[in-house]
Parts: structure tokens; C-alpha cells; sequence
């Protein structure tokens, strides 16, 4: 449990390209007192830190790591989206200009090559080249010097520290080349100025095509935000007044008009309409609402006028707290990404030394003109090792998926839940309350003598009315349907583990279950005692009602099976899990239930404090154990499961009580999780697995291996159009996952 001292900051990092960068970020923030966990998202370009300092402390130490940072909101999104944008026209004009001037040096390179050991009126041409070379390097890609220098500052090394040295070596010796052009052989007169801008033109489209793909990435919070009203209706001293939403407050009457959104939560309190909160929960039927019921901030009114005390409001709303947890949660790292973050802890550096070893080859050992081949092979290593597209291959998935989540009404707190879900061997699950709906229900009356139904149910209504017991909600909602008036009732007494007892007029009546009737000596004939059988085989509770020694009649009371459980089940059974019910029911009951809806295997009778151990037996069976619950009276088994999902409706739902929370009340969203974690995790593995081969077969390609079977050396410019697609190409398979369609619900 964290501190209470502890607070959550969010920072934009500018300058984050690679992999490579998060480690000094992380080692800088982990080093500072008071921070106590840190996440870096290299996707989101954000760190998450939770820690008892202020942000000015947290910013201050990113400065230190050589990168600038800047507090981020949930208000501050529609900034970071105009920023976003200028940055990517700023790429798109430096692209421009480096790959227009670079394929103006080509054509010119073969018009007027660097010849002769003598200064002459070309070697002018091609110094003022050189100059104007060096301006365009700096105007479209300073950004990568200064991230190498910052870099150099901290003895670390990133995506900038080889972009920087590739293209300054190019540039450096294209230099040497016209100022000293005696000091190599006239075959060795290469120049690649033009090599050196076309590298820096293509990462920077690379990365203009990565930033446009990356907000895709996002929609799920853009869609959500979209959800948040900007003005509010309130009624103050009887007059109606549009407010800024910032400005409502807790207790604030607000009036709600068909076709809007509801601005806060809170509970109606007059009038009655049907709400759509299928952005929330994912359930796609309105809901009805009327006087007592709770709405949540960014429904959607569909029809009738409501007017409602508001109960949550500005970051304390379940839409902001799911908005706040989304965002947590994609900048979490699943255990797989944790392998692209130590692989480029030594990445870069390890390239640098190939890059060395292979020039170092080559102007040894390697054909005439040595020289030319030695540099041309370091620039390309140097190159098209970037690790951008190691770096990004896991946030990128797990933004899409967890964000896609949401949309289904799934929250996944974490990368971690996300890539454990995907492994689950055995789904255990509590019976009342997600199985079952939770509210019993009078589903059945066996009469005996004259009475109507009415009034037999109005007898046993107007004695539970006045009873503590669960089962006295289901006669009372049940009268209440019926519009029944209760009696008073004298002589109330409650008979623990049997029922109760009651004078209603003249008539002593009792209500409970067969050992009541028969310690008050109830004759019970065959017919009654059949229907009760009847009913337990169904997992209906019989409660017996009796008057002056007569029984009058059998109810039957059920905590409904939700309609769509069965089918739930079937899908997990389908995704190859066995599903377990744990329940503190009776045997009986419980067989009843799991019968109907296809359950493995029941474990009734188990009380509360034991559901913990049963999922830890499963467990050292060698089980990977899901366990979904209440989120409370199950607390101490999600805990214990290797992911808890907290299944809930609305606003009611523990957001924070479990790996992986279910907006609604329906098992579908533990299928609907299993089934995204297991297609973001595919699409890791996709992206890893790409990000790995192009680098292992890129660099030895690069260093000139197969050199001896064509004769050909790869172009620093071809390496660098790979380099910039590699990422491209990873953050487009990511963004497949939006696409991902969860199993049509029966």
C-alpha cells in the first residue's frame, strides 16, 4: 500500500527518442529522495512517478539527465495535441529542405566530383557546399546534437549519439576531403555531404510518420475526453445558470436536458430518463433512470429532463479516475518490455565499438579505397542501429491495448496484469453478485389454500418489513411491484437460523424454512415438501408462510443467474481455462447454479476468510489463477490471485480494488480482457521479434558482410530510410490492435 505522503506526477519528455534514453531519465529520478516508483513510456514520450516531492524537484531532476520535462494534466492534452501538431509540421518542413538539397548535392556530386590534389575553382564550390551543408545539418537536425551532447554531459549514450556521430563523421571527412584533398588517393576523393542530409532528412520523416501514427495511438483518452463537458447546468436559488463545469460543486443541484452529456456524478432526484453509458461501461442498452439512482459524468442523456444533486465532482468523478487510471496504466511496462530495456542499457555503446571495429577492418585490411570503405561502413552501423524500434515495440502495443480496454469497459491497471492475464490457466468465481445478479428476487408462490397471490405476498411483505434478514428485500421489491400496501404487524420476533413471527390482525403467522414449520408443529404434506425439493433443484430458496397453524403457501426466492453468464463461461472455456466457482453458499445451491451455467468445478461452503487460501491451493497445484470478485468482500483473494478482476456496474465499482476492473456487471469484460491481453501480447512479440531481426541481420549487413559474396557495400542513406521505417513499421503494427473486435455477446 503506498504512503499517504505519496502523490502521482506525470511529465512530457522532450527529446526522448530511444530506449536508450529512458535509462538516464529513470537512473536520475530513482536517484532523487522521495521518489519511490518510476515509469518511463517511451511511446507516450511521458515518465509516471509516484513520490512524496514536489513536481519542481522531479523536473529539476530530468534537467540534470539532460532532457527538458513539463508537468502533464489531464487539462493539459488539447496543449500537448497543438504542440504535437507543430512538431510534426516542423519534421515534415525539415524533411523537405534536407531531401531537396540532398538530391540537388547528388546531382551536382556527379556533374563535378572533388578531383585533382590542387586547390581549384571546384574545391571553392565544394567548401561553400560544405558550409552550407553544415547550416542545413544544424537547421534540420540540431535536436540530435544537442541530445548527443546532453548525452555526453552524463556519460551515457542514445539514438542521438549515433545519429550525431554517423552523419558528423560523414560530414567531418567530407571535409578533410576538399580542404586536404592531397592527403588521400584520387580514387578515395569521395564526398558524402550529401549522405550526411539525406540520413538526418529521412529519420526526421521517419519520426514526423511515427509521431502522426502515435496519436492514434491514444484515441481510447482522446474519446474519453471528448466525454467531459465544458459547461454545466445548475439551479441556484430557483433560477437555472450555465457554469463553467470547473465551478460546480458538490451539492450543486444541475438540471440535464435530453441529447447531453451529464456533466459530474451524482444522484437524481427528480424526474426520469434512459442513459446511455456504454462509453463507460460498455454496455451498449440505456439505462433507466429515476429519483435515488446515480449517474456518471460523460453519459449521455437520451430522453427526459433529470435533475440531480451533484455527489463527485472535477478529478473526484469515476470519468476522471478512469481517465487517470487508463493513462497509469499505458505508461506501465509489462515483465517482456522489461527485455528491450536491458538489451538497450548496453545497445548503444556496444554499437559504437562494432562501428569502431568494423572501420578499423576495413581501412586495414580492406580493398583500395580503404579509406572510403572504412568510413562508409562505421557511418552505416552507426546508423541503422538506432534502437528506436526496440524501444517503442512494447509501449506502443500496450497503449493500444489497454486503451481499447477502456473502450470495452475494462480497465487493466497495469502492464503487468495485462501480460499475466494472457497466461491464466483457472478462472475462479464468486456466485453472488457475478454469477448470479446479486439481488434475490421472489420468483415463484405455491399456494395451498384460497388466497390470492397478492395477498398471500402482501402477508409476508408486511412481516418482512420489519425483518433485518437478506431475504426481506425480495418480498418487500416484489410487493412494491405489485403495489401492495403492507400491514401493521404486532408481536414481531425474529427466530435466528429459522425466520419470523408475527400477529397481523387477528392471524399468528410464521415465515421461514422447514424446521420452523416443524418445530411449531406445521403439518407439511407431500405436495408442499415436493414443491420445496422442486425448487432447491433449481437453486430457489424455499421459505415457507404458515397462519394459525395451516400452511398457506411456498415462495420461492432465487438470486437470478445473469443472462449472459453461460455464455461468458463458455468463452473462457474456449480461450482453454477452467473455471472454478467459490462460493459460501450451500453445496446444494451451488451445484444448482454451476449446473445451469457450466462450471468445472464448486467449492461451496467456503467461508470469506478461507476464499484466499483455496485460490493459494490452486495456485501451488501449479495453477495460474484469475479470480473475480466483488472487490471487497473478496479483497483478500484478488489479492492473492495472480490478477484480481473487480466486477462492478457504474460508479459503484471499486476502480482500485484489482489488477483489472469491469465497469459492468457482466463476465463478458473478464473474456473481453483475456482475450485483448492475449492479442497485445501476440502484437509484442510481433513487434519484439521484428525489432530484433532487423537489428541482428541490419548490423553485420552494415559492417560489410556481404561484402565478399556481392561485392556491395549497404548505403548509409538505404540504412538510414531502414533505420527511420523500422519504427514506422512498429508503431503501425500497434496500431492494428485498434481494430481488434471483441466475440459478438450472445
Amino acid at each position: 500500500m503506498k504512503h499517504d505522503n505519496n502523490s502521482s506526477t506525470t511529465l512530457k519528455i522532450d527529446g526522448m527518442h530511444c530506449a536508450s534514453c529512458q535509462r538516464p531519465i529513470e537512473k536520475a529520478l530513482r536517484e532523487t529522495a522521495g521518489v519511490k516508483e518510476v515509469s518511463v513510456n517511451l511511446a507516450n514520450r511521458e515518465v509516471s512517478i509516484e513520490s512524496s516531492v514536489g513536481s519542481d524537484v522531479l523536473v529539476a531532476a530530468v534537467a540534470g539527465a539532460g532532457f527538458e520535462a513539463v508537468v502533464d494534466t489531464i487539462q493539459s492534452l488539447e496543449e500537448s495535441d497543438r504542440v504535437s501538431q507543430q512538431k510534426f509540421n516542423g519534421l515534415i518542413r525539415k524533411t523537405i529542405l534536407a531531401l531537396g538539397f540532398g538530391a540537388l548535392l547528388m546531382a551536382y556530386g556527379m556533374y563535378a566530383p572533388v578531383t585533382g590534389s590542387d586547390w581549384n575553382p571546384a574545391h571553392f564550390a565544394w567548401l561553400l557546399i560544405a558550409l552550407i551543408t553544415a547550416a542545413i545539418m544544424y537547421y534540420t537536425g540540431r535536436h540530435y546534437f544537442s541530445g548527443a551532447f546532453q548525452s555526453l554531459k552524463t556519460r551515457t549514450a542514445t539514438m542521438d549519439t549515433l545519429i550525431a556521430l554517423g552523419t558528423g563523421m560523414a560530414w567531418l571527412y567530407s571535409t578533410i576531403i576538399v580542404l586536404f584533398p592531397a592527403l588521400v588517393p584520387e580514387v578515395a576523393r569521395h564526398v558524402y555531404f550529401e549522405a550526411a542530409v539525406i540520413i538526418i532528412g529521412m529519420v526526421n520523416l521517419g519520426q514526423a510518420l511515427e509521431q502522426r501514427a502515435r496519436g492514434r495511438t491514444s484515441q481510447a483518452i482522446r474519446r474519453l475526453l471528448d466525454l467531459q463537458q465544458k459547461t454545466a447546468c445548475v439551479v441556484r436559488d430557483g433560477e437555472e445558470l450555465d457554469i463553467p463545469i470547473g465551478a460546480v460543486v458538490k451539492g450543486d443541484m444541475v438540471r440535464v436536458k435530453p441529447g447531453e452529456q451529464i456533466a459530474v456524478d451524482g444522484i437524481v432526484m427528480q424526474g426520469q430518463t434512459n442513459i446511455d453509458e456504454s462509453m463507460l461501461t460498455g454496455e451498449p442498452l440505456p439505462v433507466t433512470k429515476g429519483p435515488g439512482d446515480e449517474v456518471s459524468a460523460g453519459t449521455l442523456n437520451k430522453a427526459g429532463s433529470v435533475v440531480f444533486r451533484a455527489t463527485r465532482v472535477g478529478a473526484d468523478t469515476a470519468l476522471a479516475r478512469i481517465i487517470k487510471l487508463v493513462r497509469q496504466a499505458q505508461n506501465s511496462k509489462p515483465p517482456i518490455g522489461r527485455l528491450a530495456d536491458n538489451i538497450a542499457a548496453v545497445f548503444v555503446p556496444v554499437v559504437m565499438l562494432i562501428a569502431l571495429f568494423a572501420g578499423l577492418v576495413w581501412f586495414n585490411v580492406g580493398p583500395e579505397p580503404s579509406a572510403v570503405y572504412a568510413v562508409v561502413t562505421a557511418v552505416t552501423v552507426l546508423i541503422i542501429a538506432c534502437p528506436c524500434a526496440l524501444g517503442l515495440a512494447t509501449p506502443m502495443s500496450v497503449m493500444v491495448g489497454i486503451g481499447k480496454a477502456a473502450e470495452a469497459g475494462v480497465l487493466i491497471r497495469n502492464g503487468e496484469a495485462l501480460q499475466t492475464a494472457s497466461q491464466l490457466s483457472t478462472m475462479v468465481l464468486d456466485k453472488t453478485g457475478t454469477i448470479t445478479s446479486g439481488r434475490p428476487e421472489v420468483v415463484e408462490i405455491d399456494a395451498l389454500g384460497d388466497q390470492t397471490l397478492n395477498s398471500l405476498l402482501q402477508l409476508a411483505a408486511s412481516l418482512e418489513a420489519v425483518s433485518e434478514h437478506p431475504l426481506a428485500q425480495a418480498f418487500m421489491d416484489a410487493a412494491a411491484l405489485k403495489e401492495l400496501e403492507l400491514s401493521a404487524v404486532d408481536s414481531f420476533e425474529a427466530i435466528a437460523g429459522r425466520g419470523i413471527s408475527g400477529r397481523i390482525g387477528n392471524a399468528q403467522l410464521l415465515l421461514g424454512n422447514k424446521k420452523l414449520m416443524q418445530e411449531n408443529d406445521i403439518p407439511l404434506e407431500s405436495g408442499p415438501l415436493q414443491a420445496s425439493d422442486r425448487m432447491a433443484g433449481k437453486a430457489r430458496t424455499p421459505v415457507f408462510l404458515a397462519s394459525d397453524g395451516q400452511l398457506l403457501a411456498v415462495f420461492a426466492i432465487a438470486d437470478p443467474i445473469k443472462p449472459e453468464s453461460a455464455a461468458a463461461i463458455r468463452r473462457l472455456h474456449a480461450d482453454g481455462l477452467k473455471v472454478v466457482m467459490l462460493t459460501g453458499d450451500n453445496r446444494h445451491t451451488a451445484e444448482a447454479v454451476a449446473r445451469q451455467v457450466g462450471i468445472d468445478e464448486v467449492r461451496a461452503e467456503v467461508l470469506p476468510e478461507d476464499k484466499k487460501n483455496q485460490v493459494a491451493e490452486l495456485q501451488h497445484k501449479g495453477e495460474r489463477v484469475g479470480m473475480v470478485g466483488d472487490g471487497i468482500n473478496d479483497a483478500p483473494a484478488l489479492a492473492m490471485a495472480n490478477v484480481g478482476f473487480a466486477i462492478g456496474t457504474g460508479t459503484d465499482v471499486a476502480i482500485e480494488s484489482a489488477d483489472i476492473t469491469l465497469m459492468r456487471g457482466s463476465l463478458h469484460g473478464v473474456a473481453d480482457a483475456i482475450d485483448i491481453s492475449r492479442a497485445t501480447m501476440r502484437n509484442i512479440r510481433q513487434n519484439l521479434l521484428g525489432a530484433f531481426i532487423y537489428n541482428s541481420a541490419g548490423i553485420p549487413i552494415a559492417a560489410g558482410a556481404l561484402y565478399p559474396l556481392t561485392g556491395m557495400l549497404l548505403n548509409p542513406i538505404i540504412a538510414g530510410t531502414a533505420m527511420a521505417f523500422s519504427s514506422v513499421t512498429v508503431v503501425s503494427n500497434a496500431n492494428r490492435l485498434r481494430f481488434f473486435r471483441f466475440a459478438d455477446k450472445p
